[in-house]
């Protein structure tokens, strides 16, 4: 889908050819493709708009609150980890918190749940592949949060 694009955006050149293309291909990915390739002025989508919000809204709610990126954070970069373990490296966060936040990964398919067949019973959490797909908007969150305190702190001055 996107090699036909970008081959129509070099053959035609035209912005009404693309539009009829990708309108006939649909989808919002289309769009965007469009948009980031062409030259011309720039053509507000409504659908394209209301695709992408669409998907910042469910992920800000599926990664809302205090706690999941800290998890999920923590996860990426030890692998993995029991219940406890994550408890002590999330500095505030209780056991009850921590028990829902990491149930509501598992539901998103986020993390996984292993338990452990020890004495006492142990439970491990480990981030799936679909979850490391996170890391690098976790890191540029992260670079993005240093720099914005170094900015804090230095306007403050």
């Amino acid at each position: 889908m996107i090699i036909s694009i970008f081959f129509a955006y070099i053959s035609f050149w035209k912005l009404v050819s693309l539009k009829k293309l990708i309108v006939k291909s649909g989808g919002y990915r289309c769009i965007f493709v469009f948009i980031m390739a062409t030259k011309e002025k720039m053509v507000h989508e409504p659908a394209a708009c209301a695709g992408r919000m669409l998907a910042i809204r469910d992920t800000v709610e599926l990664l809302s609150g205090k706690w999941k990126i800290q998890i999920i954070g923590t996860l990426v970069f030890e692998t993995s980890m029991k219940f406890m373990e994550l408890k002590r490296n999330i500095p505030g966060i209780g056991a009850k918190m921590l028990s829902k936040e990491l149930q509501e990964l598992e539901i998103n398919q986020l993390i996984t749940r292993t338990v452990c067949d020890t004495k006492p019973i142990t439970v491990e959490y480990k981030i799936t592949p679909y979850g490391l797909t996170l890391e690098p908007i976790i890191a540029e969150l992260a670079v993005w949060g240093s720099n914005h305190r170094k900015h804090l702190f230095s306007t403050s001055n």
